[in-house]
């Protein structure tokens, strides 16, 4: 009887697999190489609290608190009452507006959000103090910096866990602190954006707050050193407004007459302006 190539074949391998050596095929040993490649366990949420407030703790170092604990007072409030709206309302979150005339907005992993002083005097309104914020605070609730951290492998450097006790530890912050920079991904920027207007209108706010601030931003010469960092980490504001009205059209426009709550605004910031002192 004739045999066919295919079940030559087949005879030919199974010889071959018997030949080998047991310890070839030692399932323990494949195992523990398989556990070298299995993905780290994901972050926690107090590391990712406890990482944010460590990069917050440089952040600051560059550029103090103003000393105006009415106008602090003020912005947490605002800050808190729409963080109470996301997914995370339970994260320890913290606002603060920073001493420095330079325009910018950030947030930190864990519930750590900042304006600088530049960016608040601009703004004509509460609802544009809101939609700023809304904007960062969707940076957190969508983890967009530790996720930025992740695929730079940042995060990797402390191993299953994050902990300050790891002498890699102090690179991590150092290395996370960095991405403010240079910024975030862009999409995730227009991200949130769009989440932003959301959650300012869900908080009771005129959602159209932040493409105001967007619009203000985009009016500023870009070569004015105010901006020079926030337009170097920020998408360009024309195309964020130009992308965000889109997005808000046909589907936020009820909310349009939300309050603006601009006399509130107004009276804290005349308030803050008649007993300001910066720091030297």
């Amino acid at each position: 009887m004739k045999i066919s190539k295919i079940a030559l074949l087949l005879i030919t391998a199974l010889a071959l697999a018997a030949s080998l050596p047991a310890t070839a095929f030692d399932i323990n040993k494949l195992r523990s190489v398989g556990e070298k490649f299995k993905p780290l366990k994901p972050t926690s949420e107090n590391d990712e609290i406890t990482l944010g407030k460590d990069v917050a703790a440089n952040l600051l170092g560059a550029s103090p608190l103003v000393n105006d604990p009415a106008l602090q007072a003020y912005v947490n409030k605002v800050g808190m009452w729409v963080a109470l709206h996301t997914s995370r309302p339970n994260l320890p979150w913290r606002f603060g507006v920073l001493d420095t005339s330079s325009v910018n907005a950030f947030a930190t992993p864990g519930g750590y959000v900042f304006i600088t002083r530049g960016m608040l005097v601009r703004m004509r309104d509460e609802s544009e103090l809101a939609g700023v914020l809304a904007h960062e605070i969707s940076h957190v609730v969508e983890k967009h910096a530790l996720n930025t951290m992740r695929k730079d492998k940042l995060v990797d450097m402390a191993s299953d866990a994050l902990s300050r006790n790891k002498p890699e530890y102090a690179k991590l912050v150092s290395a996370g602190t960095e991405i403010y920079t240079r910024g975030l991904d862009k999409e995730d920027e227009f991200a949130a954006d769009r989440m932003g207007v959301v959650l300012a209108a869900r908080a009771g706010y005129d959602p159209y707050g932040l493409p105001a601030t967007l619009q203000t931003l985009s009016s500023i010469n870009p070569t004015d050193d105010a901006v020079s960092l926030m337009f170097k980490t920020h998408p360009d504001s024309e195309k964020r407004l130009e992308l965000v009205t889109n997005a808000m059209e046909g589907h936020l426009d009820q909310y349009a007459d939300q309050p603006k709550m601009e006399n509130r605004f107004t009276s804290i910031i005349k308030s803050h302006y008649s007993m300001y002192k910066p720091v030297k």
